[in-house]
């Protein structure tokens, strides 16, 4: 089991994960479940805000192009905030991950993904190498 920080520790507002640390030390897991934690929330509230739109809105257009574009938009944002529910349940994924020690690893190699990559995608699961392996096995069988 990793360790963790303690309910104590903070981060320095500036901590940015490092090569020249261990590969997902303590600040580091707490860096990551900051920031997967904080897009949760923007997600969620993106969310909010949706509905109570969606709410709002007058159904009652009376021109039937401008009813159609208001379907258009609202199918639109139901979509959007479909991708949304099932990116938080990644990021719900990745938070599991990072509790039960096994963040920042590789599914299917156990080799660590590297913090580039979980910089740019905190919720990645496979190693660039393994993920591109994935893709062109996917694309083989659909071809």
């Amino acid at each position: 089991m990793v360790e963790s920080l303690s309910p104590n520790s903070i981060l320095a507002p500036d901590y940015k994960p490092s090569s020249k640390e261990d590969y997902m030390n303590p600040s580091q897991l707490e860096y990551f479940r900051q920031n997967l934690l904080k897009w949760r929330s923007e997600l969620l509230h993106e969310s909010e805000e949706t509905l109570h739109h969606l709410q709002e809105e007058d159904h009652n257009e009376p021109d039937a192009t401008d009813r159609a574009t208001t379907e258009t938009n609202r199918a639109l944002e139901l979509r959007t905030r479909d991708r949304a529910r099932k990116l938080i349940g990644k990021i719900d994924d990745a938070l599991s991950r990072i509790d039960d020690g096994s963040y920042g690893y590789c599914e299917e190699t156990g080799e660590p993904i590297g913090l580039a990559r979980l910089e740019a995608r905190p919720i990645a699961t496979l190693t660039l190498e393994a993920q591109e392996r994935h893709e062109r096995l996917e694309k083989t069988y659909k071809d």
